[in-house]
């Protein structure tokens, strides 16, 4: 590391760099220069020994010309890009989660590169809503009477409460306080939402009589959450959305449901454990039910609130709902995608349960293959 003495003005580096200037723009590079030098002015402040052959300046020069050219194409690069998911974790929320089906790239893609319709409605040419693109699929899908969709499903839950709750209490069982990704507790979504917590039952045991005593004049409604995430074993007892459904009727309440992932598709059909489904959870009774779209669904990052027409429409005219809904390009996804389940009549993320009930001899054999075409030996 040479000296500070040794260091280069900014006006002589970019003398010796016009064609990055050019290629750039003089700011852009500028930039770049006084960072390469704010690095080797530290180096040379740690007191780093001084070289045996002093480097040449105009050797210097050309050092550090490459590396400001090298941090400029750096920047530019995408920060997102595709990986290989090796991490065992089909659906990795670091990871992007579910990989669009060709179809919802392709429609997301379209509408990306042209005007669309997104708020328009072509048949009488007035202002229409994004929401008539996909919810009318949605309700097909589900079962629901009506559906709207946001950014992701803890928004969805953020405003069905905050439209529903505000300023009232919600009884959760404390074993259904949950925590997902990126530290985000349950509590404090509520919290945000405006509404008060009040726990009922025990971290492993709740009844509906736990229920019961919780619920009175201030009481906006019954929250009920599926641990997508997490499961407690041995001496537990939760109440099951049929009788938390009657509970909620009998005092005139709204039972919502955070189905977290969200499941439109019978787990038995791929040789899996018991997923509930969303049409299985309206059934049920539940007025309203907030999951996910972009896990289990397989689409793009969403959050989909499905259920009674009323209330959906309430959370529609909550003025929250346009600060949380979906960018254009995904709501042509999520129709795009979705299309192809109904046509189709079945899932069209297969793939995602082929990968999770795959054998451990045919994954190690992938695992080996590919260990291989990187040229790696000694796999254990």
């Amino acid at each position: 590391m040479p000296s500070l003495r040794a260091l280069p003005a900014v006006d002589r580096v970019l003398r010796e760099a016009p064609q990055l200037v050019e290629r750039w723009g003089r700011e852009r590079v500028v930039v770049a220069v006084r960072a390469e030098l704010a690095r080797r002015r530290e180096g040379a402040a740690e007191s780093m020994p001084e070289p045996a052959t002093p480097v040449a300046p105009a050797a210097l020069l050309r050092q550090i010309v490459a590396a400001v050219a090298t941090a400029l194409e750096d920047g530019a690069q995408p920060g997102l890009r595709p990986v290989f998911n090796l991490t065992g974790v089909v659906l990795h929320t670091n990871l992007g989660r579910a990989s669009l089906p060709p179809a919802a790239a392709a429609a997301a893609r379209a509408v990306a590169l042209a005007p669309s319709n997104l708020e328009f409605d072509l048949q009488t040419g007035q202002r229409g809503d994004r929401d008539d693109h996909v919810a009318p699929l949605l309700a097909q899908l589900t079962g629901a009477e009506a559906a709207t969709v946001v950014n992701n499903n803890a928004a969805a839950v953020l405003l069905t409460l905050n439209t529903l709750a505000r300023d009232g209490e919600v009884p959760v069982s404390r074993g259904e306080l949950i925590e997902i990704g990126g530290a985000f507790r349950l509590p404090d979504i509520m919290g945000a939402s405006g509404c008060v917590l009040v726990e009922v039952g025990t971290t492993n045991r709740t009844r509906l009589e736990d229920y019961e005593r919780a619920i009175n004049d201030r009481t906006a409604l019954l929250l009920k959450v599926h641990a997508s995430n997490y499961e407690i074993r041995g001496f537990v007892q939760s109440v099951a959305a049929p009788e938390l459904a009657a509970l909620a009727r009998r005092h005139g309440l709204p039972l919502a449901f955070d189905l977290g992932s969200g499941n439109l598709v019978d787990f038995a059909a791929f040789d899996l454990p018991p997923e509930p489904t969303v049409a299985q959870v309206l059934r049920q009774g539940a007025d309203l039910v907030a999951f996910s779209g972009d896990k289990l669904l397989g689409g793009p990052q969403c959050g989909i609130i499905a259920g009674r027409r009323e209330l959906v429409e309430k959370i529609k005219n909550n003025p929250l709902k346009r600060a949380l809904r979906r960018l254009l390009r995904n709501i042509f996804a999520i129709h795009a995608k979705h299309s192809c389940t109904f046509a189709r009549g079945k899932s069209e993320n297969q793939k995602i349960f082929d990968y999770v009930r795959e054998e451990s001899g045919r994954m190690r054999k992938n695992v080996e293959g590919f260990w291989c075409g990187l040229g790696v030996v000694g796999f254990a």
